[in-house]
C-alpha cells in the first residue's frame, strides 16, 4: 500500500475519533447551559419527529406549576431524589440482577428522575446497554452541576405525557383543559401514574390500572414530603 493512502487512512480514522469524541463531550457541556437556559428541544422529542409525531412542548417554571404534581411525580418516579449523586446504586444493583437472571429482562426500570433527564435531553429511547453506559456519567454529572430543584423542574418539563405532548402545562392542557398550575391532588397523581408508558396510559380517561396507580400515589405523597427538602417546594 503507497505511503500517501496509508497517510490518508489514518488521517480520516484520526478525524472519525475526534467527531466521537466531540460528541460524547458534548451533552457535557450542553449540561452547563441547561443549568440557566430552558433546553429548545430534546433528543426524545426528535425521535419523537423522525416518527411523524407533531410535538407540544410548553415550558414553564417549577414555580408556576401544580405542587401537587412536583410531589406526585417525584413520589412516584424517584422519592429519594435528595439522598442520591444521580444514580440510586441500590435499585440499580437489584434491577442489574434481574435483568441477568431473567431472559426477558427486569421486570421493572431503575432509572433516577436524573438519568431519565440525561436520556431524554440527549440519548435514545431503547433499552441498550450502551445507552445505559453512557446514561450513568452523564446523570452523575448532572447531578454535581444542577440543583435537586433544577433536575425535577428540566423532567416535569421534558417528560412526555401522552403521544407529543411535553412538559407539564401541556399535558395539564390537552388531558384536563386547564394550567399545569391548577391541577387537583387527584389529577397531578393521575398524570404521575402514566409516566411509565404516556403513550398506552392516559390520565384525562384513566382505565382501572391508572385509576389504582393514582391512589397508591396519592397515599405515598403525605409520607414523601418531609424528605424532599432539598427541592425547596415551600
Amino acid at each position: 500500500m503507497a505511503p500517501f493512502t496509508k497517510y490518508r487512512k489514518r488521517s480520516w480514522l484520526r478525524r472519525g475519533l475526534y467527531m466521537l469524541a466531540g460528541l460524547l463531550v458534548l451533552p457535557y457541556l450542553v449540561t452547563l447551559v441547561y443549568a440557566m437556559v430552558p433546553p429548545p428541544v430534546t433528543a426524545m422529542m426528535v425521535w419523537k419527529t423522525f416518527e411523524g409525531h407533531s410535538i407540544d412542548y410548553r415550558w414553564r417554571p417549577l414555580a408556576d406549576t401544580s405542587q401537587n404534581l412536583v410531589r406526585s411525580v417525584v413520589t412516584a418516579e424517584d422519592a429519594k431524589i435528595c439522598e442520591h449523586a444521580g444514580v440510586d446504586w441500590q435499585v440499580f444493583q437489584t434491577v442489574a440482577l434481574e435483568a441477568l437472571e431473567n431472559e426477558g429482562g427486569p421486570s421493572r426500570g431503575g432509572s433516577t428522575i436524573t438519568q431519565q433527564v440525561a436520556k431524554n435531553l440527549f440519548l435514545w429511547p431503547s433499552r441498550s446497554y450502551v445507552r445505559k453506559a453512557l446514561e450513568l456519567p452523564l446523570a452523575m454529572w448532572i447531578d454535581l452541576v444542577w440543583s435537586k430543584r433544577r433536575i425535577v423542574e428540566v423532567y416535569i418539563n421534558t417528560a412526555e405525557w401522552g403521544p407529543g405532548i411535553y412538559g407539564a402545562e401541556a399535558a395539564a392542557q390537552y388531558h384536563f383543559g386547564k394550567s399545569g398550575k391548577a391541577l387537583t391532588k387527584a389529577q397531578a397523581a393521575q398524570l404521575a401514574a402514566t409516566l411509565p408508558n404516556p403513550a398506552v396510559r392516559n390520565a384525562g380517561k384513566p382505565g382501572p390500572k391508572v385509576r389504582k396507580q393514582a391512589r397508591t400515589i396519592r397515599n405515598r405523597v403525605n409520607s414523601t414530603v418531609p424528605y424532599l427538602d432539598c427541592l425547596a417546594l415551600g
